[in-house]
């Protein structure tokens, strides 16, 4: 899959945010990059997101930012916008076939998005986006 057809997927996962929810989401932009980087890596095994020790442990997509539920007031003054990265090598990698990608990624997207929500990985997991 292409660049211009993988970005296109991730489109696709964002088209299945609900309008109100994709209306309620501030200063956030949606990346597309080939791998997650090693300080990125770094990252999720020190939080607990990723097995420290499996190095072939990977990251889908990731959120980095302030989730709605923790900004105050002052939050937004001169703020950088908070990421969220799909990440095409390691999503390649895990899906078969075209249509288990296309599916895969609208769940990274819509997991991801969850978390600029403030919901966290075990809900996701309940609400069956894990």
């Amino acid at each position: 899959m292409g660049d211009e057809e993988f970005e296109a997927a991730v489109g696709d996962g964002l088209d299945r945010i609900p309008p109100e929810l994709a209306a309620a989401m501030s200063n956030v932009v949606v990346l597309v990059a080939d791998e997650p980087d090693e300080e990125q890596l770094a990252e999720a095994r020190a939080a607990g997101d990723l097995d420290p020790d499996d190095p072939a442990a990977t990251l889908l997509g990731l959120y980095e930012g302030t989730p709605l539920t923790e900004r105050d007031g002052w939050w937004d003054a001169g703020s950088l916008p908070d990421r969220i990265t799909v990440f095409k090598g390691p999503l390649l990698r895990l899906c078969d076939d075209v249509d288990d990608l296309v599916e895969e990624v609208a769940v990274t997207v819509v997991h991801e998005v969850a978390h600029h929500f403030g919901i966290d990985d075990e809900r996701l997991h309940e609400l069956g986006w894990g």
